[in-house]
């Protein structure tokens, strides 16, 4: 879900469903993302991340990006 100003976007990692709007209702928030930052801030909630997975939930290839982008 995007939010902040224009040109100063920030983001909530959400897990929502997918038939949603992207800034629909969600779920639950798993996390932040602030690419204003330098390096940009990915914070997540490692304990309801990975629960979401065990339960089945699917990583969006953006998420999939941001996660590979964490890693390095």
């Amino acid at each position: 879900m995007r939010f902040g100003k224009r040109h100063y976007p920030t983001y909530r990692i959400v897990v929502l469903d997918k038939r949603k709007k992207r800034d629909g209702s969600y779920i639950e928030k798993v996390g932040f993302y602030n690419p204003m930052t330098s390096p940009a801030t990915i914070d997540i909630n490692q304990e309801k991340f990975d629960s979401w997975i065990a339960k089945g939930a699917q990583i969006s290839e953006g998420m999939r990006k941001l996660l590979l982008y964490r890693k390095k």
